[in-house]
């Protein structure tokens, strides 16, 4: 099995998983043979959030074997399997785990940015923060070198972190917009954007991005639409959607009309009407991602939760430190675009709730990764941000579920079901009621194994050093 790319003495979750299969001519070869001891898990009397957008249902039981859900029902149908290992849930809410569908991996140090950061060590890390959050899938959209492509496999197993969908690189028009610095992704032509497609389509990768911006006019150029449309169509032939990253009104309307299959940010830069929504409602593009956590965390010269167990416990105290200087505030508060980001999350609000209203379909993603975009936090101020915007509650679950599931072709995870994957999110109270019950997380689940939750984790420090749950 190819482990290029990948820095194995750091990289050990990984080294370890792989190798242990790198006999067999698949993964799948991997799988418990007839005489391996099964491993059965049953989890009862909760209340079910199936992830479908059906409205929670008490009383409820499950049997996860080897990791995947063999059957779920009412408590008063469960036939408990010999040998069985029984949780008692009385009082808890058991829902899928959350999917984020635009995440970033491996990108800093802290909260310094630069793609020497991208290990597999580092990237092994921020996942299980990630899962730690109870957010147990991520796709990662278009900054990551190939190494990412040996950990995307991992999720065919039980990994002890979150698993992986990712673009690969996506697709950035030479000299303008998109990308990271140190990671070659530009093209020129549309003979060299079908050429890129093609190798990540090759490569694995489960979608096609590219950018299309220009850096609130900050770059003389966006990608054209000779460019784009090749992406769109090479995309297509290779059998993969294509994902766009948009700014602007027009350009999100080219997009459409060129046949993009969803956009990875809010239209910003002026309202929607309803020209653009009955065009992307008749092509069937979603908005897979609003990234409005993105766009308000860009408003504070501060941030406004630095104080706040559920965050803190997942950055160092070094990190804390920098978010609080007034140095750094001052630094954001005199940049050139600071006075354009509050607009620009209302454009981002606004936009997303029509869309709603609109019958345009949706998930959740937070664009996290990047500096100061924190994982597995920002996924449940996106939530809350959601709700704000005009969903409810049970709404935005299903968003960050069942529907990133559908949009990302991730067929074995997003509900509670009989053959998913038992990558499950227990809390102690009911989000349904109130959306910041998400962070009321009692136990994470990825393929029926505990994960420590963010309440057991205190990054940077000694285990008690973060004091007590709230």
């Amino acid at each position: 099995m190819d482990l290029e790319g990948i820095d194995m003495p750091s990289a050990s979750l990984v080294k370890k998983m792989l190798l242990a299969c790198a006999v067999m001519a698949t993964v799948a070869s991997c799988a418990p043979t007839a005489e391996t001891k099964t491993d059965t898990v049953v989890l009862r009397d909760f209340t079910l959030i199936d992830g479908t957008g059906k409205q929670p249902v008490a009383g409820q039981a499950l049997v996860i074997t080897d990791g995947k859900i063999s059957w779920v029902g009412p408590v008063g149908d469960l036939k408990v399997p010999d040998g069985a290992k029984v949780e008692e849930l009385k009082g808890k809410y058991l829902m899928p785990g959350l999917i984020d569908s635009h995440v970033h991996l491996g990108l800093v140090d802290g909260i310094k940015q630069d793609i020497k950061y991208q290990t597999a060590e580092n990237i092994e890390n921020q996942l299980k923060i990630y899962a730690a959050y109870g957010i147990t899938t991520v796709q990662t959209l278009g900054t990551e070198q190939d190494l990412i492509y040996p950990i995307q496999r991992l999720r065919a197993g039980r990994p002890t972190m979150s698993r992986v969908y990712t673009v690969g690189r996506g697709v950035v028009f030479k000299g303008s917009y998109g990308g990271v610095p140190g990671l070659e992704q530009s093209v020129a032509t549309p003979e060299e954007a079908r050429a890129m497609v093609d190798k990540q389509a090759a490569n694995g990768a489960d979608m096609i991005k590219l950018w299309v911006d220009d850096e609130f006019g900050q770059l003389s150029e966006r990608m054209p639409p000779q460019i784009s449309s090749a992406v769109i169509d090479e995309a297509h032939k290779d059998g993969k959607k294509a994902v766009a990253h948009i700014f602007y009104y027009n350009n999100a309307a080219e997009l459409t009309r060129e046949g993009v299959d969803a956009f990875a940010h809010s239209v910003r830069d002026r309202p929607v009407d309803d020209a653009l929504l009955s065009q992307m409602k008749a092509k069937g593009v979603w908005q897979m991602a609003a990234t409005l956590s993105r766009e308000a965390s860009f408003t504070y010269k501060t941030l406004p939760f630095l104080k706040d167990p559920f965050f803190n416990r997942g950055v160092t105290p070094a990190v804390l430190q920098e978010l609080e200087s007034p140095e750094r505030a001052a630094k954001l508060a005199s940049g050139p675009n600071f006075p354009k980001y509050a607009p620009t999350l209302k454009n981002a609000m606004d936009n997303f709730g029509r869309e709603v209203k609109a019958g345009i379909r949706y998930g959740m993603g937070t664009d996290s990764g990047p500096t100061a975009r924190f994982p597995g936090y920002f996924a449940h101020w996106e939530l809350e941000l959601m709700v704000k915007a005009g969903v409810s509650p049970l709404q935005a679950l299903t968003a960050a579920t069942s529907a990133n599931a559908e949009i990302m072709g991730a067929k074995d995870v997003g509900t509670v079901a009989p053959g998913k994957w038992a990558d499950l999110l227990v809390l102690d109270r009911d989000p349904t009621v109130d959306i910041r019950n998400t962070r009321a997380i009692n136990t994470v689940f990825i393929g029926g194994n505990k994960v420590p939750t963010i309440w057991e984790t205190c990054v940077g420090r000694d285990a008690g050093a973060c004091g007590a749950r709230p």
